[in-house]
């Protein structure tokens, strides 16, 4: 053992040296999931991992960047106030379409496309209560992602003022990759409400 100097409160700090046989720990294996599973288990629980976000103001080059280094690839875009506005994901920042839409509509050039001009807006996204979350199943999880469409589903809880915070997401390629499955069907509903009537035989 090695001793360092005294701290302020008069107790000497300790440190080891590494033995030959030390090891890395991993992260502990996940259990299959099968359709009858909890749909919870399949949460990316922002209390636990963090969310990434981005300004409004910052551009398409900065958002397609923070998404590289954090390995994600969808962000969330939050005003100076820190309220949600939308999201933006890499598939539609690298296709372009919005980007080239965002050009023409504000008439400037591709390195001054910010992500407000072409984040999928707050109206558009699509939200289930975590408590509802909490009494389903991932087979009743992945009909409604099925019929939806959508790539990610939003996790809403109450906050403390009163009204809404994303809790988490559920992310269509992560069930994809838990179940071995392909989400790809095309949206046959409007809403998820609409598609929970169809897939529980009851709104959410």
């Amino acid at each position: 053992m090695t001793t360092i100097a005294p701290s302020a409160t008069g107790t000497a700090l300790q440190l080891e040296t590494l033995d030959a046989d030390v090891t890395i720990r991993r992260p502990q294996a996940v259990a299959s999931l099968t359709m009858d599973s909890p749909a919870r288990a399949l949460l990316t629980d922002f209390t636990q991992t963090g969310a990434f976000t981005i300004p409004t103001s910052h551009s398409i080059a900065q958002a397609l960047e923070i998404m590289k280094q954090g390995g994600v690839r969808l962000l969330f875009v939050l005003d100076a106030a820190g309220h949600l506005t939308g999201v933006v994901n890499a598939r539609e920042l690298i296709g372009g379409r919005r980007i080239t839409l965002a050009m023409r509509q504000h008439q400037v050039d591709r390195d001054e496309v910010t992500v407000e001009m072409v984040q999928t807006p707050r109206q558009e996204l699509h939200a289930l209560p975590l408590a509802r979350l909490e009494k389903i199943t991932v087979g009743e999880l992945v009909e409604a992602l099925r019929a939806f469409g959508d790539q990610h589903l939003l996790i809403t809880e109450p906050d403390t003022q009163g009204g809404t915070a994303v809790r988490g997401l559920i992310s269509a390629a992560d069930v994809g990759r838990a179940l071995g499955i392909v989400l790809d069907r095309p949206p046959e509903a409007r809403s998820f409400s609409a598609i929970c009537q169809v897939v529980l035989g009851h709104s959410l």
